[in-house]
């Protein structure tokens, strides 16, 4: 049944100066995760399953007729390359930021950030050639002002992706994930924790006080290394630095054939008891489950999870789907497996998809089913 509602004043943006729709944005998603949760995919409408390029397109939308509430777009490609190159990733993505805020959906930012010490690793940590590279970004550091001019190109593309209503899109920013693994070159074992911190502090400030971004909401999300709620704190950099806790969770739901929920559930559960208590907003910021063997994931495993408990989580976003690989997908296409269950998952009240979305990107009486 529907019922009119009105989005509540909490939680506060670390932004004192943020957009009004990036206010309007936090404060309804705060409201919807009391019932709901938007559903998310990772370049869900750039490429997809056998295909790349096509407007409009998604392979959740070929299945279940509506694109996911919440399209992942990612920073890679602003730094480390010719500056043709980055120009034509702006575009790129400004197009699809622009896209995704027109339709009325949310976009969410990771950034696979290639290290700018030695570039040539990529993103990964390399025992044998990879560089530290944290403690040379930040304040003091050998990289430092090269880094500040790759924040300078993060907030020009910021700053010019205007929707049709001449409005800034806000996007959920999240730098710097799986901080606790040691995969990535600032992951745990390749900086102190007061060599994280102040990274991500000062990213936030730039960006938010010298650069003048204003439509970023900024969130931390780990891996699912903790068992405690001061586990997954240790590397905070505190509350008036971060807009939304998340986790990143594919060992607990079917990586390597084992499932954990019963631990996935419980990591959930910090996220969200530790966002409450904070006043932030909680999400399941990444999972999936790779060429989803499991005909029934959708319900048995992850809406099952979601729903054991009166958790209060924004989005969950599932991973790419990529358009070279016959295997590389984590949400279905028309005629794959698990297909039947996946618009089992869209049917539920409980999940919120694009053609559901109340306008999100205002602060007024609107309506939730």
């Amino acid at each position: 049944m529907l019922s009119s509602i009105f989005a509540r004043p909490r939680p506060d943006l670390i932004d004192k100066k943020a957009t009004a729709e990036t206010r309007a944005l936090v404060q309804n998603l705060h409201k919807l995760a009391k019932k709901h949760i938007l559903f998310g995919h990772q370049h869900a409408t750039e490429y997809g399953h056998g295909w790349a390029g096509e407007p409009n397109r998604s392979d959740v939308k070929s299945v279940v007729g509506s694109h996911p509430a919440v399209i992942g777009v990612d920073f890679s490609g602003l730094s480390g390359r010719p500056p043709q190159v980055i120009e034509k990733n702006k575009e790129q993505l400004r197009q699809q930021i622009v896209d995704t805020y027109n339709r009325g959906g949310v976009t969410t930012v990771a950034w696979h950030f290639s290290n700018p010490v030695t570039p040539q690793t990529g993103f990964y940590w390399n025992d044998s050639i990879t560089a530290p590279a944290v403690r040379q970004l930040i304040p003091g550091g050998s990289h430092h002002a090269e880094y500040k001019s790759i924040l300078q190109t993060v907030a020009s593309l910021a700053g010019s992706v205007t929707g049709a209503d001449g409005k800034l899109a806000p996007m959920l920013f999240r730098p710097y994930h799986e901080l606790d693994g040691g995969w990535f070159w600032w992951g745990k074992p390749h900086c102190t924790k007061e060599e994280f911190t102040s990274l991500w502090r000062f990213t936030v400030s730039y960006l938010r006080d010298s650069l003048q971004v204003h439509n970023f909401v900024y969130v931390f999300s780990p891996d699912c290394l903790y068992k405690t709620e001061a586990e997954y704190l240790d590397r905070y950099p505190g509350d008036e630095w971060v807009d939304m806790v998340g986790v990143d969770n594919y060992a607990d739901f079917g990586r390597s054939g084992r499932y954990n929920l019963k631990a996935g559930l419980a990591k959930l559960k910090i996220v969200s008891d530790y966002a409450r208590k904070a006043g932030k907003l909680a999400a399941f910021t990444e999972t999936g489950l790779e060429s989803i063997p499991d005909t029934t994931w959708w319900t048995s495993a992850l809406l099952k999870t979601l729903t054991a408990e009166k958790m209060q989580l924004a989005y969950v976003l599932v991973w790419r789907n990529d358009s070279r690989s016959p295997t590389h997908y984590y949400a279905p296409y028309p005629g794959q497996g698990s297909a039947t269950d996946f618009t089992r998952f869209y049917q539920d009240p409980y999940t919120v998809f694009e053609t559901d979305l109340p306008r999100l990107y205002r602060r007024k009486k609107w309506l939730i089913f």
